[in-house]
């Protein structure tokens, strides 16, 4: 590093002071905090993201958004080349940088990683990162701390997408590195073609009543919700009766996170919108959850991130049997088709994806977990039961079945095979493939529905979710719990997993597992059984084993 960058980092850094007393962790979400704690780590991150750039001689996301928090909140995260999240080995770098308390050991902590990585600066391509935000207040200077960050890494430049979801910037970043254009109006363009596409080869045809009926979305006052009414204008097809999009608090009883935890209708729903299909987005747009208004209640049929999950995965074996129907071996692709969750779906999810005749693989909680186990699929697919998640293709699968579709179209156009070739190849542009994305996956719920011609009741009724209970232990060291077998397995303290055994083995269908937080001095208990009462009773048989062996306290 030459002496002119030492010094524009110095003067830089200068600007932006570290909080006092403040720690920040780069977890899944990224760094997360109240808004005025964030500015020097906004600002140090803009710094990471052109390093990023360099070093992979590609274009970097940084996007500013809390998701789900609440509104004086925010974050920032990277996206890496793939549109995917920034990789786990720069993680503790990212720590480093936003801890350190002033601006020469920042100066020394950079100096290092630049050796350790083999990066030189001066030298390399120029660096772009593109930036986006969500709607809360105080993204707008954060955004202007990550420019100043991305500005004192010479050679280095930001492009500012302006408000933009967070899967809208994951796209983005995604596009830009195939070389694809990758402005907002793109990715409306690639969704809404796609989804007519669907449509056009839906088995119930284009004008099904299920798609002339009306959904209704919760955007959780939101950016999602603005896209989405720009979106709907293009969607002939389908109604669309958009509510809380930025006339309320962000997050403040609504969105996908609250009705997916409260099983309760978010604000400006009530009982005249029973039994209509309903659903909700997250603060910045990257979970989906539908439900359904029961009469005469606040409450609701929630169909979760596993339901999404279950007719994803329907719909996607039941294309892929059509295509190898009838086929000679040269020219079948025995496609892997991989169901990826976590130890918190519902057990009755799982067990209805495996009758199905499906794979279905476990991972630790997260999604960089998740995500990485699905890309090992020709065809992966994961979703948590919160509402995240996606659908992966692997790039010898697309080639191949563009290839194959070429081939039908010449011999058999309009066949269920050919038909069945073009609607994956439609789901490999509708979903998004960066990151779980709420927009794309709702119009894919839809088009399904359609194909299917499904109702959200029928939907829902693919099978009946176990009852649950989800607890928490305060303790004093969280560390003492190590698990294995994806979190389903303790290995130490030695005895607690024989204690929860013999527990759970009292319960028809009972399911638990404890896991260490990973943001919090608590330990996680779930369990599962055959009545909600059985189900609380285990979680707190279990909560008392924790105490014995942990010595903690019911937090």
């Amino acid at each position: 590093m030459n002496q002119e960058q030492r010094s524009l980092l110095l003067r830089a850094a200068s600007r932006f002071p570290a909080p006092l007393g403040v720690k920040f962790s780069y977890g899944t979400s990224g760094f997360r905090a109240d808004a005025s704690l964030l500015e020097s780590t906004v600002f140090r991150v803009g710094m990471l993201a052109a390093l990023r750039s360099i070093q992979t001689t590609s274009v970097i996301g940084l996007m500013i958004t809390a998701s789900h928090n609440q509104v004086s909140d925010n974050g920032v995260k990277v996206a890496d080349p793939s549109g995917g999240m920034l990789t786990q080995s720069w993680e503790p770098f990212a720590d480093a940088i936003a801890n350190a308390p002033d601006p020469l050991s920042l100066l020394q902590l950079l100096e290092d990683f630049l050796n350790k990585e083999n990066i030189t600066l001066g030298t390399s391509p120029a660096a772009e990162v593109l930036l986006g935000r969500d709607t809360r207040p105080s993204g707008m200077s954060l955004v202007e701390a990550a420019k100043q960050g991305i500005a004192s890494i010479m050679g280095a430049s930001a492009t500012d997408m302006g408000v933009v979801t967070t899967p809208q910037l994951h796209w983005m970043v995604r596009a830009k590195n195939k070389g694809i254009e990758a402005s907002e109006l793109n990715y409306y363009d690639q969704l809404l073609t796609s989804f007519g596409c669907m449509l056009e080869y839906s088995a119930q045809g284009n004008c099904s009543k299920n798609v002339g009926d009306k959904l209704i979305v919760d955007a959780a006052d939101g950016v999602g919700g603005e896209k989405l009414v720009k979106l709907k204008t293009s969607l002939s097809l389908l109604t669309i009766d958009v509510r809380n999009y930025g006339g309320g608090v962000l997050n403040e009883g609504v969105g996908a996170d609250y009705v997916q935890k409260e099983k309760v209708v978010p604000r400006n729903f009530g009982p005249e919108d029973a039994g209509i299909r309903c659903a909700s987005l997250d603060g910045d747009a990257d979970r989906l959850v539908y439900f359904s208004v029961l009469s005469n209640s606040n409450k609701i049929n929630l169909v979760d991130g596993d339901k999404i999950l279950s007719l994803f995965s329907l719909f996607l074996k039941e294309q892929l049997e059509i295509l190898n129907r009838h086929e000679d071996a040269s020219k079948s692709y025995q496609a892997s088709l991989g169901v990826v969750q976590t130890a918190y779906a519902n057990g009755a999810s799982t067990d209805y994806l495996k009758q199905l005749g499906l794979e279905v693989v476990l991972t630790p909680t997260g999604v960089k977990y998740l995500h990485e186990k699905a890309a090992e699929y020709d065809i992966g697919i994961y979703f948590e039961a919160n509402g995240h998640g996606t659908i992966l293709f692997s790039d010898s699968f697309l080639a191949w079945l563009e290839n194959r579709n070429n081939e039908l179209s010449l011999t058999s156009k309009g066949s269920e095979q050919h038909k069945a070739a073009l609607r994956l190849l439609a789901v490999s542009k509708l979903i998004n493939q960066a990151a779980g994305d709420a927009l794309s996956g709702l119009l894919l719920v839809e088009a399904i529905l359609q194909h299917l011609g499904w109702s959200i009741h029928k939907w829902n009724a693919l099978y009946k979710d176990l009852p649950s209970r989800q607890l928490k232990v305060k303790v004093v060291d969280r560390t003492a719990v190590i698990t294995e077998n994806a979190e389903t397995t303790v290995v130490s303290p030695a005895g607690i997993q024989e204690a929860i055994d013999a527990e759970t083995a009292k319960y028809p269908q009972g399911r638990c597992f404890i896991r260490p937080s990973g943001t919090e001095d608590v330990v996680r208990v779930y369990a599962e059984a055959s009545t909600q009462e059985a189900a609380d009773s285990l979680a707190n048989s279990v909560v008392k084993l924790v105490d014995q062996y942990l010595g903690s306290t019911r937090h």
